[in-house]
């Protein structure tokens, strides 16, 4: 039998810190003498009540460590059971959302996916605007930890082949996950707090710079405006792509680059492949688009880079008239979007990652063709790469296309027009936020989708970050006897 005792009480401490942090957008909005702090007042009773009871009903089970199963369990019930506390003042103050549409915004927040139900982002009181960069913040924080540490050790989709590095690279240096994650803390609010400055220094607002500077480093996209960075043109988007780009690069560099060892970060296949990628696509779509319209080169290489970093790293902001040039730049913006950026970083995808092993695996088995008798084994940044880990990649890319195919053809049943759902799922599947399709250009939001396509949406979210084999494998009833 699993002991849940483990599992209750790290939610009960999530739900205990989550409880807390409702107080700083209650104060502001109090300040501010609006009355929905009440709303995050209340949200943070029954938050804090229920967490508080968690942690002491399984206090017993401190210290103990968690195995796979409850690894499994643990990552599972952040993603659906955090959002729905998450949402509650989005459900009990303003913008006064039914529950299903706030656990959305709140799914879409703490995942970074970055889409939303809102419009009128520019007349929300400031907490709530502060509380929906707080769900970014804490969303990217939360998934650099898991694909630090829980990942590797559930085997998801070949994550395994990172166990080794993020546990032993370091040796006597850093031998426990307690290491790498107070690291990791440090590194992300560092970045930050950098990020929120250079916003600042650029000529935003203070509330602008701080949740803007939340959502890219966490790469959810959520902004305090409708418009999102077409407030800020210019310089905006330049620092924006820069802060994206390093937002979604594997966090275990970073952690290594603070402990004196910057080759890995400059070294890695990984980050180059990425950066490679991305430059292609913005090169590529920023001629096209010259050459198509005659507009001048600077401003379309600024909303190409900007938009498709914002794409490739799932952050999900917009700028200029990007979202409306169609053609050749769909294409692209579609394939990026499911690739990705980098695994271990909170950008969600494929990732740059397994896309590599499975090109890797292709030429192998062409190969074969012509030397079926060969031996050809997959090497990736110089290490063997055991059949185990393909075999899991595999499988994980082979469900992301079939959720993505069958999720497509679900939403286009509830109503919604077949380029809509499309690109619903595929924003929604691979965290990207950002929206095309009829349904989306009245708004930018997704506000106009009916009630079933949203509850799809919501599952593709979660989907999205764990993926379909992490959810199914809680339901195999050997599962849990074993």
């Amino acid at each position: 039998m699993v002991d849940f005792r483990p599992v209750a009480y790290v939610i009960g401490r999530i739900l205990i810190v989550l409880a807390i942090l409702m107080l700083a957008p209650a104060i502001i909005d109090w300040r501010a003498g609006l009355e929905n702090g009440y709303a995050f007042l209340a949200s943070a009773a029954l938050t804090g009540v229920v967490g508080g009871a968690l942690t002491l009903a399984t206090g017993n089970a401190l210290g103990r460590a968690l195995d796979t199963r409850q690894a499994y369990l643990l990552t599972a019930s952040i993603w659906f059971l955090v959002p729905f506390f998450g949402a509650l003042p989005f459900w009990i103050g303003a913008p006064g959302l039914n529950l299903q549409y706030a656990y959305f915004e709140a799914v879409s927040g703490i995942t970074t996916t970055g889409a939303t139900v809102i419009y009128g982002l520019d007349t929300l009181p400031t907490g709530m605007n502060l509380w929906r960069g707080m769900l970014n913040w804490l969303g990217g924080l939360g998934i650099a930890f898991i694909a630090m540490i829980f990942l590797p050790l559930m085997r998801v989709g070949g994550m395994q082949f990172f166990r080794t590095e993020g546990f032993d690279t370091f040796g006597k240096a850093l031998p426990r996950a307690t290491d790498i994650a107070r690291q990791l803390l440090i590194i992300y609010v560092g970045l930050t707090i950098i990020c929120i400055a250079v916003y600042s220094a650029i000529g935003m607002t203070a509330l602008d710079a701080v949740v803007n500077g939340f959502a890219t480093i966490a790469t959810g996209g959520f902004s305090p405006a409708d418009v999102s960075f077409n407030k800020y043109t210019g310089a905006g988007e330049y620092f924006g792509a820069l802060f994206m780009i390093l937002g979604s690069l594997p966090y275990i560099r970073y952690v290594q680059l603070v402990n004196g060892q910057a080759g890995p970060l400059w070294a890695d296949s990984q980050v180059r492949a990425y950066l490679r990628w991305l430059a292609y696509a913005v090169v590529t779509v920023t001629i096209w688009r010259v050459w198509t319209t005659g507009d001048p080169i600077e401003p379309v290489f600024r909303e190409a880079l900007f938009n498709l970093t914002s794409i490739m790293s799932s952050t999900g902001f917009f700028s200029g008239s990007f979202p409306t040039w169609g053609g050749y730049m769909l294409v692209v913006a579609f394939v990026i979007g499911v690739i990705g950026a980098c695994s271990g970083s909170s950008a969600a995808g494929l990732s740059v990652f397994r896309v590599q092993l499975i090109i890797a695996v292709m030429k192998r088995e062409i190969r074969r063709i012509g030397s079926p008798s060969s031996v050809d084994p997959i090497r990736y940044d110089g290490r063997a790469v055991e059949e185990d880990v393909l075999n899991a990649l595999i499988l994980f890319v082979s469900s992301y296309i079939l959720i993505l195919g069958v999720m497509t053809v679900a939403v286009s049943l509830t109503g919604v027009d077949t380029v809509s759902s499309l690109f619903a799922v595929w924003t929604t599947l691979g965290n990207v936020g950002y929206g095309f399709g009829p349904l989306v250009e009245r708004t930018g939001t997704f506000i106009d989708f009916p009630p079933a396509a949203i509850a799809l949406m919501t599952l593709c979210m979660i989907l999205g970050r764990l993926g379909l084999l992490a959810i199914l494998v809680l339901v195999l009833p050997n599962f849990w006897r074993r």
